[in-house]
């Protein structure tokens, strides 16, 4: 158990020398203006502004909650789905009619959507108990999303908290998938941290992690515009 910790630990450690590497690409990402990006979201409310929504590919589940993501986040994905680090045909179809600007407002417009009625979320996120005790401090998920999986150290790092667990799943499989020219995710973190997982301890990561109280909301949107 002593040298499972001492592992554990190295490995947060290594994520974060990881993450403070890759800050200085996230600082130049352009500043976006909210009022702008919501007269460009046409392509988004069709699945992210309706509560419950499933994607069905690669299978179904229901499309994150993105209202009250981190801005950087929200630009670094869409730029993975342009370059096709993130491989997913409608989201890379989306994001390659999008410039860098259309990117920065688009995201501050949902980073600020839905902030009034945000629920206030606790410093911590609750202990897990038993195997997903193990399972967290294995995947040093708190280096990386923070204590309370609502804050993250960087801001391309996703707030995780409270999002759906089907999509979680979803989201941490398709680091496993490789060779696939419709699906997948390529990232050196996240791949690293997925494949130490069996499919099964995926699922229970992501129904904890969906457990948690969070701040990102699905905020029901006109399709009319």
């Amino acid at each position: 158990m002593l040298f499972r910790s001492k592992m554990n630990k190295l490995f947060s450690l290594l994520l974060m020398s990881i993450v403070a590497v890759a800050t200085p690409s996230l600082q130049a990402q352009e500043a976006g203006d909210a009022q702008a990006g919501e007269k460009k979201i046409a392509m988004c409310i069709g699945c992210h502004g309706i509560k419950g929504y499933q994607a069905s590919f690669p299978e179904v589940y229901k499309v994150p909650k993105i209202s009250g993501q981190s801005a950087s986040y929200i630009v670094a994905a869409l730029t993975a789905y342009q370059k096709g680090d993130r491989k997913h045909p409608t989201m890379k179809g989306i994001a390659a009619s999008l410039t860098a600007k259309d990117m920065a407002d688009i995201a501050a417009y949902y980073e600020s959507h839905g902030k009034d009625t945000a629920p206030v979320v606790p410093e911590k996120a609750t202990e897990p108990s038993g195997k997903v005790a193990e399972l967290v401090a294995k995947g040093a998920c708190t280096s990386c999303h923070g204590p309370n999986l609502n804050k993250p150290m960087v801001p391309g790092y996703p707030k995780i908290a409270g999002q759906h667990k089907d999509y979680v799943f979803v989201a941490l499989k398709s680091y496993k998938i490789e060779n696939q020219a419709t699906w997948g995710r390529n990232n050196g973190v996240m791949g690293g941290v997925a494949k130490k997982f069996s499919l099964a301890e995926l699922k229970e990561l992501a129904a904890w992690v969906s457990q948690q109280p969070g701040e990102l909301q699905t905020v029901p949107q006109s399709k009319f515009r």
